[in-house]
């Protein structure tokens, strides 16, 4: 980030013009002076001065910064890459749909803004200084780009060790130099061959938390910042929620799916778990690769083994392929910056077969199946080829509601050498199918060594009765990381305080301030008002939740949760005709959303209106059919009302999409029996069996029906 300059701007400000969905926007200088001239809050051209610049390579954006402290990031960049690669030029981010104004993706919306969205890792110090009482920013940093204490922490105490030493006498001899945190876990390591295979191993144990990784996953991360206490070297789950392996961020497999950086990526990889930092193969102060191309890889990978056609299998190819074409395939963002996979995998066309995850053969070989990538993988390697990421079944049986889902999940969860971050992501995934049979595995996960995980366990606890958790969670309000006491405040928050053990009150309450503290810090999103309306909720306070939503809304009319919520509190309090008020507001701005309509029409269903209710199940299950559940509440009120043939379909259609769908089996077995359909009642409850084969009830009743046939 830098102030706009003739030195600093890459783009053209000659009187340019580019047009964007009828939008003509000019770019022009006057006094020295970077202008732009577009589309504003209000849809309408104004003219807006450039005060920063953000980027180099391979694209340059622009920042507003409008009377209240806000800086927005401009949605129109510039193309820094040399014209003959396709760049000069000014391009649009999201270029094949319009946003208009009042979408939340506008440039001078929510969710293009500097001080939240980007600025803690584009300067270095910076402290949001939001005013949630006028709504405004004093964002303020130490350097405007990213200086050494971004990395290394404050430097006043080092700079009085390094004038220490010039003295003849009292030298300050600590040992990490006045340093916050010393980045030196490279120091002393050898890797040789290991002698079975020939790969290299680490001389040294790593870490389980490894103070580089965190510390460059401050700004390499898909995460979000809770507290600007963070300290270089610490755990990231210390002052930031960390992106799990979830769906739309990444496909099943790991591989990224979105803008998740590398942290998450690199985590999941072998070489991580190996003991690789970042600075093995970066040189950070540089910002280049340690060799260049192959050589990078080929320090600890013998040429000979792994620099040759018998292994790449591609000899003779133009241009050549690199390991990273293989092992680091390349994605995408923001339309022109590409970037590799960091969690260094071997290719898996077999899971592209299976599964419908990408794979680095087809990127390539964009005119094959993946079953002609599987088998040419199979001719070469034989058949056992499995690498080290494996459990994309797991996460895609959880991500499309498959009756085995719980038990994959489980072993992932369980497994001791799946990555802390697989098995954090499996725990949390676990939260909708906790039972008896697996609650064991979140308590053993509860003492795991990476906070990440801890905080999983917790997410799969969430929800529970807090009494009967409580044992379970207490002492975890005084774990050493911040992140995983507020995440145990807030799974325990339903306890009232009279029902709190004595000896956990004062715990309890040291983290219930940091959980408040953290939404305080982001009180400019809609999200954090949301929480905490969430928090007071659990809490009694209602009062107070209901100002929090309302402040969301504020935000944010777009933020659905705020809405749905605080439509859930006024239902608490008989007031159900605003929670309609409420729901039909946010559906003026979100018509696609297909939670407020399932909300609406259960606000409509307790003012016993269901001729209205039914319209908005309707609408909710067609606008999202793999949300099993609202299809499942529509053709319960179909059958309220009478309409069973039409209920039973929607169901069968529910079904299709959601084979394993237990709700919709179990009311099948219902209604197909009351209308008589013995036959039809039969083989839904079998299938329903073989689900849930240890329920009497269902088994009594199978036999009940089995018995009605003869």
């Amino acid at each position: 980030m830098q102030h706009a300059t003739a030195a600093s701007v890459l783009g053209n400000f000659d009187n340019a013009r580019f047009d964007y969905f009828g939008v003509h926007s000019r770019f022009f200088k006057k006094d020295d002076k970077f202008f732009v001239e577009t589309d504003g809050p209000d849809g309408k051209l104004a003219t807006f001065e450039v005060k920063y610049t953000f980027g180099i390579d391979p694209l340059q954006q622009y920042l507003i910064e409008f009377p209240d402290g806000r800086v927005q990031a401009l949605s129109i960049a510039w193309d820094g890459r040399p014209k003959d690669q396709g760049g000069q030029r000014w391009f649009h981010l999201y270029p094949n749909e319009e946003i208009k104004h009042d979408d939340v993706l506008h440039w001078t919306s929510l969710n293009q803004n500097w001080n939240f969205m980007c600025a803690e890792c584009h300067s270095t110090g910076v402290q949001k200084n939001y005013d949630a009482t006028n709504d405004r920013f004093h964002t303020t940093w130490t350097e405007i780009s990213v200086g050494c204490e971004a990395c290394h922490g404050k430097g006043s105490r080092h700079i009085d060790w390094a004038r220490s030493q010039r003295s003849w006498f009292g030298k300050d001899d600590d040992p990490r130099k006045g340093l916050t945190a010393l980045l030196n876990e490279r120091n002393g390591v050898t890797w040789h061959p290991e002698p079975k295979t020939g790969n290299p191993q680490r001389g040294i144990t790593a870490a389980v938390t490894r103070r580089e990784v965190e510390t460059c996953g401050l700004c390499h991360a898909r995460r979000g910042e809770f507290s600007e206490d963070w300290v270089p070297g610490q755990p990231l789950s210390d002052t930031h929620a960390v992106a799990l392996l979830a769906r739309g961020l990444y496909h099943a497999d790991g591989q990224m799916r979105d803008e998740v950086y590398n942290y998450g990526p690199f985590k999941q990889s072998k070489m991580f778990a190996a003991g690789v930092t970042c600075s093995d193969c970066h040189e950070p102060h540089a910002a280049k690769l340690r060799a260049p191309g192959d050589g990078v890889c080929l320090q600890c990978h013998v040429s000979d083994r792994y620099e040759v056609a018998s292994h790449n299998r591609h000899e003779g190819v133009t241009p050549a392929l690199t390991c990273a074409s293989c092992h680091m395939p390349v994605s995408t963002y923001m339309v022109v910056d590409k970037r590799h996979d960091h969690s260094l995998r071997i290719p898996r066309p077999d899971l592209s077969v299976k599964l419908g995850t990408p794979n680095a053969c087809n990127n390539c070989h964009t005119d094959k199946s993946a079953q002609w990538a599987a088998d040419a993988i199979e001719r070469w390697h034989g058949p056992v080829r499995k690498g080290f990421q494996n459990y994309a079944e797991a996460f895609q049986a959880s991500w499309t509601d498959r009756s085995d889902a719980a038990a994959l999940l489980a072993v992932v969860a369980a497994s001791p050498t799946a990555p802390a971050i697989a098995r954090a992501s499996a725990l949390s995934e676990l939260h909708s199918r906790v039972s008896p049979a697996n609650i064991e595995l979140a308590r053993k996960e509860l003492a795991d060594p990476d906070p990440m995980v801890r905080v999983a366990a917790l997410d799969m606890l969430d929800g529970l009765p807090g009494d009967r958790i409580w044992p379970l969670v207490s002492s975890l309000l005084s774990d050493p990381s911040r992140g995983v006491r507020i995440r145990a405040m807030s799974v325990l928050a339903a306890v009232p305080t009279a029902n709190q053990p004595a000896s956990d009150r004062a715990a309890f309450e040291r983290a219930a301030a940091e959980f408040i503290a953290a939404q305080r810090l982001n009180a400019d999103r809609p999200e954090a008002r949301s929480a905490l309306g969430n928090f007071h909720a659990r809490r009694g306070l209602t009062t107070d939740a209901e100002s929090e939503y309302k402040a969301a809304l504020r935000l944010s009319p777009q933020y659905t949760p705020a809405a749905i919520n605080l439509a859930d509190l006024y239902r608490q309090l008989s007031r159900d005709g605003e929670g309609e008020s409420i729901l039909r507001t946010a559906i003026t701005s979100s018509r696609h959303d297909g939670g407020l309509h399932h909300a609406l029409g259960l606000t409509l269903i307790r003012q016993k209106r269901p001729n209205d209710a039914l319209s908005e199940f309707q609408t909710a299950s067609e606008l999202e059919p793999d949300r099993s559940r609202y299809a499942y509440v529509y053709a319960v009120a179909l059958h309220s009302s009478g309409r069973v043939g039409e209920s039973i379909e929607v169901l069968k259609a529910n079904l299709v999409r959601h084979p394993d769908d237990r709700d919709s089996l179990s009311a099948l077995v219902t209604f197909s029996r009351d209308s008589g359909n013995i036959g039809a009642a039969l083989e839904y409850a079998e299938r329903l069996s073989r689900l849930v084969p240890n329920d009497r009830e269902l088994n009594r009743l199978t036999d009940d029906l089995r018995a009605r046939l003869k």
